[in-house]
C-alpha cells in the first residue's frame, strides 16, 4: 500500500512538473548566461547570482607556456559555473606567522593547475542590458602568490552592497608569469605573460559583462598589495588602453619594473638550476610545472643565503609593457583615468615579529636609517601616539619610508601630470585580531573594501559595518561616477600637491590637508638624500 502511494505521488509531480521544462523560481536558482564563447550556468542565491571558474583564455601548459594567453574554445551546450577554476601554479605560503592566518591565503580552493585562466563574477541580475558599474578586483600576493579564490576575494557582499557587478581573476605568477627569455623570438615578452592574462581577462569583460548586467563603459580595476602593484602596471599597457575607466591602489603603489638587465641574470640562474641553457628554452614548455617551481624556490633560496633581497619573478620591460608604470612620471594612460590612492597607518606590522620589541632596538633600527637624527625622528613618532609600543613604532616607521613613500610619488606624478583626478586615503583603523597589537596593518582595509567584515582582520561589529559602508561605498561611486563621494562617505576632496588633501578613516573619518606632513616631509628628504624636518 505504501509502495502505491508513493508511485501514485510521484506520477502526479512528474504530471506537474514535466522533465526538461522549469518553473520561473526554479530558473531564477541556476541562471544561464550565453557569453560569446557560449553558455554558462550559475547559482543565484540571497538576491546575487554567481558565475565561477569562466574561462577567459586557454589552458597554459605545453605549447601556449611563457606565450601571451591563447583565446577559448567556444563550447556547444551550458557549462556549469558552480565551482571555482585552477589558481595559478605557486609555492604556498605557510602557516607559522600568525598574520598568514588572519588572511586566509592558505584556503584557496580549486586545485593548482596551469588552466588557470579563469574568472569569477557576482552580479545582482544576470540579464543584458542592467548598465550596472563593474568592479574587477586583481588579487593581492604580489606577482608570485595568492588568488581569487580565497574567502578574502570572494565579490558577493560588494555586489549585493552597491549594486554592482564585480569581477576577480586568476592569472599565471612567479616563474610560470614573469621568466623573462630574451628579446627574440616566440619567448620574447614572456617576462609579463602574467599582466597580458589581466588585459586579456579585461578584453573577456569588455566582450561579456552586458550580457551580466554590467556596463561595459564603466569598468574600474582595482587591488590591494599585490593587486595593487599589478593596476599599477596596467595603466602603463598600450593594450589595456580603453578597457577600464576608473583605477585604485590600495598599498600597492608600483613606481618600477624590472629591467631585461635586471632580469636576465634571474633567468639564467633558474635555467642552470634545471640543467638548461640559452638554446635549449623550447625545452621548458615540456617540464612538468612542479619540476620549474622546484627550481624557482632553489633560485630564491640561494638568494636568501647570500643575504639578497630575493628577486621574485616579476613584470619585465618589453613590448606589451614598454616602461616603468610610473617612473619617471605617471603613464600617459593614467591622465584620462580617475583614481584612488590609499594606504594603511601600519602597513609594515605584518612582515615584523619581534612583538618584545625594546625602545632601544627600536632606535638602533631607525639609526641605521637616518644616523644621528634617530633621536628626533624616534620622538616625532613617539608624540604623534603615545600609546604605541615599540614594535608597532618600528613598523610605522618602516611604512612610512617604503609603502607611504610609493604612494605619495605615485600621487604626486598623478596629480602633476593634470587630467582626471585622484583621491588619496589613509586607514587610521586598527585590526582587533590579538588585542589589537597589529595596528592598522596591511591588509586590514581590505575586508571592508569588499563589504565583507567576516575577515579575522576586521570582525562582525556595527562599527565596522559603518566603516565597510564608508570605503566600499567609496569604491562603487568611484566605479559608477567617476568620483568617490557618497551618502556614507564624508565630503572628500581630490588631492594636488598643494593642499593635499587625503580622507583618513579613523574614529571620526574626515578629509585632512596633508596628514602626518612632517613624516612626508622627512622621507621624502631622505629618499632625495637629504635631511629635514
Amino acid at each position: 500500500m505504501e509502495r502505491r502511494k508513493f508511485l501514485i505521488g510521484a506520477s502526479a509531480l512528474t504530471a506537474a512538473f514535466p522533465l526538461g521544462k522549469l518553473t520561473a523560481a526554479e530558473s531564477d536558482v541556476f541562471p544561464i548566461v550565453e557569453t560569446a564563447q557560449g553558455k554558462v550556468r550559475g547559482l543565484r542565491y540571497g538576491g546575487v547570482s554567481v558565475f565561477k571558474g569562466l574561462p577567459y583564455g586557454a589552458d597554459t601548459s605545453g605549447k601556449n607556456r611563457f606565450m601571451p594567453p591563447q583565446p577559448v574554445a567556444e563550447w556547444s551546450g551550458v557549462k556549469d559555473a558552480f565551482d571555482y577554476g585552477q589558481i595559478a601554479p605557486q609555492i604556498p605560503g605557510n602557516r607559522r606567522h600568525v598574520f598568514a592566518d588572519l588572511i586566509l591565503n592558505d584556503v584557496q580552493p580549486g586545485g593548482m593547475g596551469e588552466d588557470c585562466l579563469v574568472l569569477n563574477v557576482f552580479t545582482p541580475e544576470a540579464k543584458t542590458g542592467g548598465k550596472r558599474p563593474v568592479i574587477v578586483r586583481f588579487h593581492g600576493g604580489g606577482f608570485y602568490g595568492g588568488s581569487s579564490n580565497t574567502p578574502g576575494s570572494d565579490g558577493w557582499m560588494l555586489a549585493s552592497f552597491g549594486d554592482c557587478v564585480v569581477v576577480t581573476i586568476n592569472h599565471r605568477l612567479s616563474s610560470l608569469g614573469y621568466l623573462y627569455l630574451g628579446d627574440e623570438g616566440d619567448f620574447a615578452d614572456s617576462g609579463s605573460v602574467g599582466l597580458q592574462d589581466l588585459v586579456a581577462a579585461l578584453g573577456w569583460v569588455k566582450e561579456n559583462v552586458d550580457a551580466f548586467g554590467g556596463d561595459p563603459d564603466r569598468v574600474m580595476i582595482f587591488g590591494q598589495s599585490g593587486g595593487g602593484a599589478k593596476v599599477s602596471n596596467v595603466l602603463a599597457m598600450p593594450s589595456a588602453d580603453g578597457l577600464f575607466h576608473t583605477a585604485g591602489v590600495m598599498s600597492g603603489s608600483s613606481l618600477v619594473s624590472m629591467t631585461r638587465e635586471q632580469a636576465a641574470p634571474v633567468a639564467d640562474k633558474f635555467l642552470k638550476q634545471l640543467g638548461l641553457k640559452r638554446a635549449d628554452i623550447r625545452k621548458l614548455q615540456e617540464v612538468p610545472f612542479t619540476t620549474l617551481l622546484n627550481a624557482q624556490a632553489e633560485v630564491e633560496r640561494e638568494e636568501r643565503m647570500r643575504g639578497e633581497a630575493p628577486r621574485s619573478f616579476s613584470p619585465v620591460i618589453g613590448d606589451a609593457l614598454p616602461r616603468h608604470p610610473f617612473t619617471p612620471d605617471a603613464p600617459p594612460m593614467a591622465k584620462k583615468i580617475p583614481m584612488i590612492i590609499g594606504t594603511v597607518l601600519d602597513e609594515r606590522t605584518y612582515r615584523e615579529r619581534d612583538f618584545e620589541m625594546t625602545w632601544e632596538q627600536t632606535k638602533a633600527n631607525l639609526t641605521q636609517r637616518v644616523g644621528d637624527e634617530a633621536d628626533r625622528v624616534l620622538a616625532l613618532y613617539r608624540d604623534e601616539d603615545a600609546a604605541a609600543t615599540p614594535y608597532l613604532i618600528n613598523a610605522r616607521i618602516n611604512t612610512d619610508a617604503t609603502f607611504r613613500r610609493g604612494a605619495d610619488v605615485m600621487s604626486d606624478r598623478k596629480a602633476t601630470q593634470g587630467g582626471a583626478p585622484i583621491w588619496k586615503y589613509l586607514w587610521t583603523v586598527p585590526s582587533a585580531a590579538f588585542g589589537g597589537r597589529y595596528g592598522a596593518v596591511h591588509g586590514v582595509d581590505v575586508p571592508f573594501a569588499m563589504y565583507d567584515i567576516r575577515s579575522p582582520l576586521a570582525g562582525p561589529t556595527y562599527r565596522n559595518r559603518e566603516l565597510a559602508a564608508q570605503l566600499a561605498g567609496a569604491w562603487v561611486s568611484l566605479a559608477a561616477n567617476g568620483n568617490p563621494n557618497n551618502k556614507h562617505t564624508p565630503d572628500w576632496p581630490a588631492y594636488d600637491t598643494e593642499k593635499r588633501s587625503t580622507l583618513v578613516i579613523g574614529d571620526t573619518s574626515e578629509a585632512v590637508e596633508d596628514p602626518r606632513k612632517d613624516f612626508r616631509e622627512f622621507w621624502a628628504a631622505q629618499s632625495a638624500g637629504r635631511r629635514m624636518i
